[in-house]
């Protein structure tokens, strides 16, 4: 049942001698549709000139919530069949490997993966050129207000990185999508290397913030930093696409030794090591028991990934060359 009578939500259904009938009603109005043999006639609208309600729509609360709870179902999967059958598109029905139902919509098991954790984390690109060197000290001067004001507040500065850290990869895929376009040019595959990175970095995001309930001034101070990075980066790809890149490597470079010390806190045990969040758990197939630490650890990778990626595009337009006469590295998280 749902619908509104005096305030309150009403609908219901009913069947007589093979007909099915669907009743609403709303304020003061009521509507009236049905089915008979298969075909459905329409429907009707009567005014109520009276506020009170019929004793036949009388019923005790837990009779009325359990046929609303029913009918709004039936209603949903109506609604799911309706647009499915009209335009031909459906979700198809997904399990994981046990066989058990896959939840996600944002991700499919097809897209999960296991991090290569054994790689190399004390990496670092040594300045060498004026551009590297204003790329280096940029990262750092900009690091100096997050470390002020986020302090030892490890899981709110991860999440604030990751909503910058998300932004590159996305504004460098839609820039060489449209130079492809323009040029009619094939990118190498770096189009979907840097939007896969891009994607990587959300989904970072949305694990943190299943660790990390955000606050209204930290979510102001996303909005901010979010409108301020991305059209400055923005800028700074169309005038120099390599010491876009060899910016953002020096950001992951930072952003592996944040994690780092986040994962030196939750060792400590100054940082509780909470049970994973199920999301991660699935994006990086963990094991059903994996913690926070496990996490840290599958994120600090990634962020190394993207540290070489970006240092290796870097490279490749500082030798004169375009991206695309090097082969992307897909999948290299």
């Amino acid at each position: 049942m749902q619908g509104l009578i005096n305030g309150r939500s009403y609908c219901g259904s009913s069947t007589s001698n093979g007909h099915v009938y669907r009743h609403t009603t709303v304020g003061r109005s009521v509507h009236l549709s049905g089915q008979q043999n298969g075909v459905t006639f329409g429907g009707f609208e009567w005014r109520r000139m009276m506020s009170s309600a019929p004793a036949s729509m009388e019923k005790k609360p837990l009779e009325k919530k359990e046929k609303k709870e029913n009918s709004v179902t039936e209603e949903k999967k109506g609604k799911e069949v309706s647009s499915s059958s009209y335009w031909g598109i459906s979700r198809p029905k997904i399990t994981r490997e046990d066989g058990t139902y896959w939840p996600w919509n944002c991700f499919m098991p097809w897209e999960t993966y296991r991090a290569d954790v054994s790689i190399d984390l004390k990496k670092h690109h040594v300045p060498k050129n004026f551009l590297d060197k204003l790329a280096y000290r940029t990262v750092k001067l900009l690091r100096i207000p997050m470390d002020l004001f986020f302090q030892r507040r490890y899981g709110c500065h991860a999440m604030m990185l990751e909503t910058v850290a998300a932004v590159p990869g996305m504004v460098g895929g839609m820039l060489l999508h449209l130079r492809s376009l323009r040029k009619f040019q094939q990118s190498g595959g770096w189009i979907k290397a840097l939007l896969e990175e891009a994607e990587n970095e959300r989904m970072h995001l949305m694990t943190m913030v299943e660790l990390v309930k955000p606050k209204w001034y930290e979510r102001l101070l996303v909005l901010t930093v979010q409108g301020v990075f991305f059209n400055a980066f923005f800028v700074l790809y169309v005038l120099s696409p390599k010491l876009a890149h060899r910016f953002v490597g020096y950001l992951e470079e930072e952003a592996v030794y944040s994690y780092t010390e986040y994962l030196t806190e939750v060792e400590s045990g100054a940082i509780e090591n909470v049970p994973a969040p199920a999301i991660a758990i699935d994006y990086w197939r963990l094991p059903k028991d994996a913690t926070l630490k496990d996490v840290l650890t599958v994120i600090r990778a990634d962020e190394a990934h993207h540290r070489d990626v970006n240092h290796f595009a870097s490279d490749i337009q500082f030798q004169g060359k375009e991206l695309r006469e090097a082969p992307a590295p897909l999948g290299y998280h």
